[in-house]
């Protein structure tokens, strides 16, 4: 058999528990080794110790006690990006060399982006997936700055409110900026702004993202063949990830001044409408955004699995 390295998620949650379900059902060089989380009633847990995976709810500090916790290579942070500060902190005192996976705005470590950027940042022992709805815009904004350089990028991101929980709402300050900041930072972009949106429907509707960018005249079959490419490339993790409608241009001629930018511009406005259904694996079809985003960490987290146990045989 081959030897996979082993994994805690924090959280309990409806992020947490998704992730353990996906490591569990199509882990091939990662495997559950806890899932930790502070309310002994949570499903989450509750769940876990059914499927056999080693359960406390005493928070990192019960990790720690846990028998097998020297063992454990990679901690996944489902949690809150101010528990994710004190969650890195506190686990390195006990084990310096951790990796540890942030799906928390929190932003310690570098953004990773697996389709954008996954291979930049592998020896890093933090990791941020950045948010949802950055993993679902960031690499449109990025294939765009891989044919025209973009001056502005603005991304919305509607996500069922059913699908939002506790530590979603708590930071939703930190979604906008870390978003912000990664659409420059990954997406290539000057300026980068984010807005999400939680969609009270009901029946629930799955997430849905709008990409505006605003760049340098290129050629318009170009971007959009880029777009089409990135969207493939996304696909092979998050199959429900797909555009909602061709790719749509209009060139600015009147200049417009965009806040941060600078000088008022015109050039190619681009804009991309997706849509993200979930795989269903704990929640229903429409939480996307939880779907993209446990995915989006599994894939990076298997990635330097399966590079460092290539190293440790060689």
């Amino acid at each position: 058999m081959t030897r996979k390295l082993k994994a805690a998620i924090i959280g309990s949650g409806n992020i947490g528990t998704d992730l353990m379900i996906k490591i569990l059902r199509h882990g091939k060089h990662i495997e559950m080794a806890a899932m930790v989380g502070i309310d002994p009633a949570s499903d989450g847990l509750a769940r876990a110790a059914r499927m056999g995976v080693a359960t406390t709810h005493e928070g990192v500090e019960g990790l720690v006690r846990l028998p097998g916790f020297s063992d454990i290579d990679f901690v996944f942070d489902a949690t809150s990006a101010g528990a994710h500060v004190k969650n890195d902190k506190f686990l390195r005192q006990h084990k310096p060399d951790i990796r540890m996976i942030d799906l928390t705005p929190a932003a310690i470590g570098p953004s990773c982006i697996p389709v954008v950027n996954g291979e930049q940042h592998l020896d890093a022992l933090n990791l941020n997936m950045v948010t949802c709805g950055g993993q679902a815009t960031i690499p449109m904004v990025a294939a765009v700055s891989q044919v025209a350089k973009v001056h502005y990028a603005e991304i919305v991101a509607s996500i069922a409110s059913k699908s939002a929980g506790p530590g979603t709402r708590a930071n939703i300050d930190e979604f906008t900026e870390t978003t912000s900041k990664a659409i420059e930072s990954v997406g290539r972009a000057t300026q980068g702004k984010a807005i999400i949106v939680l969609n009270p429907a009901e029946p629930p509707l799955i997430m849905r993202d709008t990409v505006y960018t605003l760049s340098d005249v290129a050629d318009e079959a170009l971007v959009a063949e880029s777009v089409e490419r990135m969207v493939a490339a996304v696909q092979s993790y998050v199959p429900g990830y797909r555009l909602k409608q061709a790719v749509q241009f209009e060139r600015i001629s009147t200049p417009i001044r965009i806040p941060g930018v600078g000088d008022a511009l015109t050039g190619l406005k681009t804009s991309i409408f997706l849509e993200v259904e979930g795989a269903a694996h704990y929640l229903p079809a429409y939480a996307g955004n939880l779907d993209i985003m446990t995915s989006a960490a599994l894939r990076t987290a298997e990635h330097i699995a399966q590079r460092a146990l290539a190293t440790a045989q060689a």
